[in-house]
């Protein structure tokens, strides 16, 4: 029986065999593709008009537009949609190639004499940065890169502020301090809910792990999670009471007009987690239990869990903790084989990712060796449910045209709609 697009994802999410593999781009800023690479694929495509609206503006991802999500069969879309729909929000801007995309209003980085970029926070700070010719921004400022305040609870609002993550935010938090944005939210939502037959992602992050690399930097946490394990744990409280408020809100707005609520953390790297089980199991599962748990008991929604690099070692872990779906699957590090995950994990947590390596394969690959890569990882990921086709990552700007024509086609193909 065939089904809609959201039966589709929401099918692969309860380990029940789709009609047809369902397939993702660009519901989430760990799914997309970067504003150049979009660009060039209109091109190729010979798509004219629309716009490359660049709705995340720290990684220079483009929101794919209709025409492109009707090409290559896309069943979940990001409920940010919702909120980028006036010209009036948007300016027009070059990127480093020469193609034309556009900005939110509110962005405006200010360009250096030598071809670089520094944005600002709403206060005035210089946050982040992007060298001449870049298609991302790096964070420039760290607020506690000295030490822990003695009040975290007091001093974290305004720390939270000098971060790009939080300062430069993906739609549609850009539009969270107005005052009816809450109303706001569920009333575009439901309105794009009636719009398609989609499935709809909301974006929330509440990450933990990766709040103190932002606010302390990377080297500075990660020996804090060994040493200052005392003052890691008053941390992860007190940034949970801005978690929690949040995430009732989220779902109170929208808990019954979205199907998955996707949380961030990045835990791994290529070599393995960046901790031990042990810590993960002390410091972060608690919390990230609870965060489950609230979303679970007070909307309809499923979990959602974007984490890079390689984490084999904290799934039992994460799927304990009650997340419904991981994502990228970064089959490209250690211990993170398709087979090996499907085998061992396949019935227990959804694999959002994993379809093709954007690192060596995607970017590097003739057509005809990505459309082989991609049936194989098909063969590999997709039976008995329990997997939605995307990307390993991002599609960066490096990709060719071709190639992504080329994977979709192969997935298309695989579901025999060739």
């Amino acid at each position: 029986m065939k089904m809609t697009p959201r039966e589709r994802i929401l099918a692969a999410i309860d380990h029940r065999e789709p009609d047809a593999v369902p397939v993702d781009l660009g519901a989430t800023p760990s799914s997309g593709i970067s504003a150049t690479a979009y660009g060039r694929l209109k091109q190729h495509l010979g798509i004219d008009g629309g716009h490359t609206h660049i709705y995340d503006v720290v990684q220079q991802l483009a929101q794919p537009e209709a025409k492109i999500l009707d090409r290559f069969g896309i069943d979940v879309v990001d409920a940010g949609r919702a909120f980028n729909d006036r010209e009036q929000d948007w300016y027009e801007i070059r990127l480093a190639d020469g193609q034309c995309a556009q900005y939110p209003a509110w962005f405006k980085p200010e360009q250096n004499a030598d071809g670089s970029f520094l944005a600002r926070n709403r206060a005035g700070l210089d946050i982040a940065h992007m060298p001449a010719g870049g298609t991302f921004f790096d964070q420039s400022v760290f607020p506690w890169l000295d030490g822990y305040p003695s009040d975290m609870g007091v001093a974290l609002p305004d720390a939270m502020k000098q971060v790009l993550w939080a300062e430069l935010v993906h739609s549609p938090w850009d539009h969270a301090g107005k005052p009816d944005f809450w109303e706001q939210l569920r009333r575009r939502t439901l309105a794009l809910q009636a719009s398609t037959d989609r499935a709809i992602m909301i974006v929330c992050g509440c990450n933990l792990f990766e709040w103190g690399t932002f606010l302390r930097r990377m080297d500075n946490f990660m020996m804090d999670l060994y040493t200052e394990q005392d003052r890691v744990r008053e941390f992860l409280e007190v940034i949970m009471v801005q978690h929690m408020a949040t995430l009732e809100k989220v779902c109170a707005a929208v808990g019954d007009c979205c199907d998955i609520l996707r949380f961030g953390d990045d835990l791994g790297m290529d070599s393995g987690p960046f901790m031990s089980p042990d810590v993960y199991r002390d410091l972060f599962k608690p919390h990230h239990t609870r965060l489950c748990d609230y979303v679970h008991r007070h909307s309809g929604m499923k979990t959602f869990l974007h984490s890079c690099g390689s984490i084999r070692e904290l799934l039992p872990d994460l799927i304990e903790a009650g997340y419904d779906v991981i994502n990228p699957v970064q089959t490209n590090c250690r211990d993170m084989g398709p087979e090996g995950l499907k085998k061992d994990f396949g019935n227990d947590i959804c694999f959002w990712g994993g379809g093709c390596d954007t690192r060596a394969v995607l970017n590097r690959s003739t057509p005809g060796e990505v459309r082989s890569h991609v049936l194989e990882r098909l063969e590999i990921l997709a039976p008995g449910g329990g997997f939605v086709f995307n990307t390993v990552h991002n599609i960066l700007s490096d990709v060719p045209p071709q190639n992504i024509v080329a994977m979709f086609d192969a997935v298309a193909e695989f579901n025999g709609k060739k």
